[in-house]
């Protein structure tokens, strides 16, 4: 690999830390935020999984980014990366935890509209479908699960001293799922662009081969890995206690939920599951993780009937949601304006 081509590379490697410092919220949030997890046990624990989630699960959504945005130069997958960093990076210095999903597919959309290529609108119409349900489901599994646990408690009385030990256990369970799920789901906005334009020469390792891919997995989940160690106390703020204050076994329902939700729609060995047996299955798309979380903080308000919810924080949050894919295409435009017509690079 040349030094330009690991110069543009550094644009997904960019969008991978700001990821990671804006999704260490959805994966330890609550659990830091109600002092159950220690940061630092978190934030291990967060690293490990996410590249083993990217690595192991990566390639099922990657392909459907492919499909939306025809990406061809290495100079087109640096600036779709990096304007998708930049914006997520503002938001975060701003405390909103907002989607890394939202903000890549503006990216591609914003260089489909200056190379004058067709967007592929049932792509489109799945992850916006995705992006609809996720919040849904997410509130679903959590008002279920919150209910079935106060249920079970009332019934069956564990001491505290007993029930924290179980809640601490299960946040840390809870939360390396999600990180698993968070680096199956999400390394794909990190490295999808660079996947057409950047093939390296697998590896054969004690009978096993590492394909180009994997490897890009790889370099993309240490970026978030990078991320994560250094994420935004703001956000976990919003996340933790900011937008409902919960008690530490409603935050273990949230992060497990949340966990649930992106499997879903990460799993390719469920999709043919599904499939075998003729059954619906869900689509192989990149989720809002921030959209998951938040669904799922919602869906154990609900049985307070919205009591502590601050709906300020939501209406910002979901303005951000709103704003970031435009946002995300407006400044993918821009540079991709300077950077073919200024520097003189070829980015079609």
């Amino acid at each position: 690999m040349d030094f330009l081509s690991l110069f543009f590379l550094s644009g997904g490697l960019f969008l991978g830390w700001a990821l990671g410092t804006n999704n260490m919220s959805n994966l330890f949030g609550t659990a830091i935020g109600t002092r159950m997890v220690s940061s630092k046990k978190a934030v291990i624990i967060a690293c490990v999984f996410v590249i083993l989630g990217a690595v192991i699960s990566g390639g099922g959504v990657s392909g459907t980014l492919k499909q939306l945005g025809q990406i061809n130069t290495m100079a087109g997958a640096f600036i779709t990366a990096t304007s998708a960093a930049l914006t997520l990076y503002f938001l975060t210095v701003a405390g909103i935890p907002v989607s890394s999903t939202q903000a890549i597919v503006g990216s591609i959309i914003g260089w489909s509209l200056f190379a004058h290529v067709k967007v592929n609108v049932n792509i489109i119409g799945e992850i916006i479908f995705s992006w609809i349900a996720s919040p849904f489901l997410a509130a679903l599994f959590s008002f279920a699960f919150i209910y079935l646990v106060r249920c079970y408690l009332k019934a069956n009385p564990i001491p505290m001293l007993y029930r924290d030990a179980y809640t601490r256990v299960g946040l840390v369970i809870a939360g390396a799922l999600s990180a698993y799920s968070l680096g199956a789901n999400n390394v794909a906005n990190v490295m999808a662009p660079f996947l057409k334009v950047l093939t390296v020469p697998d590896i054969y390792l004690w009978g096993v081969t590492i394909s180009s891919a994997q490897q890009l997995f790889f370099i993309g989940a240490l970026s978030i890995a990078a991320g994560l160690c250094m994420y935004s106390k703001d956000v976990i703020r919003t996340i933790g206690d900011g937008l409902f204050k919960m008690s530490p076994i409603e935050a273990f329902v949230v992060v497990l939920a949340h966990a649930i939700v992106l499997f879903l729609f990460s799993s390719v060995s469920l999709k043919e599951f599904l499939q075998s047996l003729h059954l619906p299955s869900f689509p192989l798309v990149p989720l809002s993780s921030s959209g998951a979380i938040v669904g799922a903080v919602i869906g154990v308000s609900i049985l307070k009937k919205g009591y502590g919810l601050k709906k300020s924080e939501l209406i910002k949050i979901a303005a951000a949601w709103v704003l970031t894919p435009v946002v995300a295409a407006i400044i993918s435009f821009i540079a991709l304006f300077f950077m073919q017509n200024v520097f003189g690079q070829v980015v079609i």
